[in-house]
């Protein structure tokens, strides 16, 4: 079976590939541990591709470009840059899991040894996947999500990297100051930079990290919704990147003392936390009974991408108490379904496509090309915790839609003001 094709044709269930070629005996479908080696499948599938490619500085020369019909004219040359950071930020947690001697276990000493190879070619000038880091103002957003990725996994993705690299890498993401943000989310992007900055002990810049937390506090809307800028707007980017940078920025500003005008960092991430928490009670019932979610606002291209803060706090251990992680996995593992089955979703040689469930540019926004849509590896970020965590082992409950659809006791929902 062609390694395009096995996720679409196994009914739900999938099985870890040991080189890319046909995969392993798959658990009984529906278990947790068959939950999990669908996810580890789905994670290889949109990697392995990617990895092999720029650890060998062909990224450039083998990824199938596809922009959106409505393409706003930027210089596409910063796709590449998207493929490989929102790829990153969302397998780093997993890649970041010990060693061990287990199919999953080589599997993962071998992408981790990819993407390191692979960053020493993002940031070497001499390389041909070298990315656009001067490109365009979208490398700011970019960046943000590579530097998210080393925030995710330093000891597996920083430290182990030359010392030339980490120069390189340094500069280039202090360089991206030259793209000025909107007020809008992309004030985020600017702060995981800095903050990322801080942590390798590099010069980063207060002004921009301070600014982008006030700013996104006080475009707080209420009940787990955060305006994105000055205006409210009904789509998945608290999702995609409010809540997810939110808390990892802060948590490293409470790590790393830095302080916050009038404002205690601590106490702002312990009331972020809160906040997510109730907005992922709400995407939790957004998952219908059959795992479907609904289509609205903008970069719905970015797939499961949308479920990234349900998986965060599994993967930090922070759900609600009103989300048990078995029925937080089993919604997730339902939402990957609609989504990942139809084999349209990657090119005939394994790279992400415009689309949702399949190729379908026609819904791609005018920024949107198939490297924007690795993102949809954040989905998968729950894959951080090991196979023997209780995440993966608690046995599956029915998640909201699917008890209340079957008159099953289900909790009300009220608003929440904190």
């Amino acid at each position: 079976m062609k390694r395009r094709d096995f996720i679409g044709s196994m009914a739900g269930t999938a099985g870890v590939l040991s080189s890319g070629a046909a995969p392993a005996a798959a658990p009984a479908p529906g278990s947790a541990a068959d939950q999990r080696t669908y996810q580890l499948a789905l994670l290889q599938k949109m990697a392995m591709p990617v990895l092999q490619a720029m650890a060998k500085g062909q990224l450039h020369k083998v990824f199938p470009l596809e922009l959106s019909p409505t393409w706003y004219g930027g210089d596409p040359r910063f796709c590449y840059l998207e493929c490989f950071g929102r790829l990153l930020a969302g397998i780093a947690p997993w890649l970041a899991l010990p060693d061990d001697a287990s199919a999953e276990g080589r599997l993962r000493r071998q992408m981790r040894d990819l993407a390191l190879q692979s960053l020493a070619h993002a940031v070497d000038p001499a390389s041909p996947d070298y990315v656009a880091w001067r490109g365009g103002n979208q490398t700011l957003v970019d960046s943000s999500y590579l530097s998210n990725a080393l925030l995710r996994a330093p000891d597996a993705l920083w430290k182990p990297l030359s010392s030339q690299t980490k120069q390189r890498l340094i500069a280039e993401i202090q360089g991206v100051r030259r793209f000025e943000p909107p007020y809008n989310n992309w004030l985020l992007f600017s702060a995981m930079n800095e903050v990322w900055l801080y942590s390798v002990g590099a010069e980063g810049d207060i002004v921009r990290l301070g600014t982008a937390i006030r700013k996104v506090n006080e475009w707080y809307a209420g009940d787990g919704w955060i305006k994105d800028g000055e205006t409210f707007h009904f789509d998945y980017y608290n999702s995609y990147v409010m809540w997810p940078m939110l808390l990892e920025i802060l948590e490293q500003m409470v790590k790393l003392k830095l302080a916050v005008f009038r404002d205690k960092p601590d106490q702002l991430l312990a009331q972020t936390l809160k906040r997510s928490q109730r907005y992922c009670e709400l995407l939790e019932r957004l998952i219908s009974p059959d795992g479907t979610y609904p289509t609205m606002g903008r970069s719905l291209t970015y797939r499961t991408a949308v479920f990234q803060p349900l998986a965060l706090l599994a993967l930090r251990r922070q759900l609600p108490a009103s989300l048990p992680e078995g029925q937080v996995r089993a919604a997730l593992h339902a939402a990957h379904q609609p989504i990942w089955r139809n084999p349209t979703n990657f090119t005939p040689d394994g790279f992400l496509t415009l689309g949702f469930a399949g190729h379908n540019p026609a819904i791609a926004d005018t920024y949107s090309n198939n490297g924007s849509m690795y993102i949809a590896s954040t989905g998968l970020l729950a894959l951080g915790l090991p196979p023997a965590d209780s995440y993966w082992t608690a046995p599956s409950l029915d998640w909201t839609q699917k008890k209340a659809y079957a008159n099953l006791p289900f909790p009300r929902d009220y608003a929440v003001n904190y």
